[in-house]
């Protein structure tokens, strides 16, 4: 039987510090990458605190901006975070609350790896745009790219090498460029593309890394948080001999991204083969 995950996310203002701040960064580089005109209708699919609808409400100057999250937490914290014209509800990315062909653009960050059915949601985001609409998403690169997780990860499997079970780069392997491209073509989408995004993580310190592990909020705060203090801390000493830290203390990693995109078809067109396309 595979073991079961219970990934916690709930609290925006934790999640913020471990995980938001980057996203956020990654946010802006990929509204950019989609290159969409202004005064489109946009659906954000799961959320989250906002980090996504915040680039899209800065960039693109949608005409109107819905988005969907089913964490009353981080619901709370986007709509006190993004300002009109975004609109804020509780809702379940498989089973959106939203009419046929009613938008331009649907738009996903860092959620389709933590969905039962990542397939499911992608085609109710699919229903959810017009024809020719443009469907897209972004994941991290767990298994090579997160550089401040991966970096933990091997920390607490050199610890407790049962956490191997926990490592995100092993659970996620939709996390690639081929099986993203796999979903989006097999959702009926072409003119389908794949690139990645890169981001700095600066860290101010170790403490500045570290304790938002301790928040509880995603899989391997979830893990650090139910470690025995004494496990915990042989975990942080492990992670603290493992980063690269600079003279003034500051900790210096990258993140890395994988963005896939596609569009409906047009009403009345054939399917046209996938093209792929590249950051410049």
């Amino acid at each position: 039987m595979t073991e079961q995950h219970v990934d916690v996310w709930a609290a925006g203002d934790a999640y913020e510090r471990y995980m938001g701040r980057w996203s956020r960064l990654v946010a802006a580089g990929f509204v950019s990458w989609l290159e969409c005109e202004d005064g489109l209708r946009w659906l954000d699919v799961g959320c989250g605190s906002g980090a996504l609808t915040q680039a899209v409400a800065a960039r693109c100057r949608p005409r109107t901006l819905l988005g969907l999250e089913r964490s009353p937490g981080f619901v709370a914290t986007a709509r006190a975070s993004v300002s009109a014209p975004a609109s804020f509800a509780l809702a379940d990315a498989q089973a959106l609350p939203v009419p046929d062909a009613v938008f331009d653009v649907a738009v996903s960050g860092l959620v389709l790896n933590f969905l039962p059915e990542p397939g499911a949601a992608v085609a109710e985001a699919v229903r959810a745009v017009r024809p020719g609409g443009l469907v897209a998403a972004y994941v991290w690169d767990y298994a090579e790219g997160m550089g401040f997780l991966r970096r933990f990860w091997d920390a607490a499997i050199t610890v407790d090498p049962s956490a191997a079970a926990r490592d995100e780069g092993g659970r996620f392997p939709l996390c690639a460029p081929e099986p993203l491209r796999a979903l989006w073509t097999g959702a009926g989408l072409v003119e389908t593309a794949v690139v990645p995004i890169e981001a700095p993580t600066r860290f101010a310190g170790f403490t500045d890394l570290w304790e938002p592990f301790l928040a509880g909020q995603g899989p391997a705060p979830g893990y650090a948080a139910a470690l025995s203090p004494a496990v915990r801390a042989r975990l942080r000493e492990t992670l603290r001999e493992a980063v690269p830290t600079g003279a003034d203390g500051t900790i210096e990693l990258e993140a890395r991204a994988w963005a896939v995109r596609g569009r409906r078809p047009a009403a009345g067109s054939a399917a046209a083969g996938p093209v792929p396309h590249r950051l410049s």
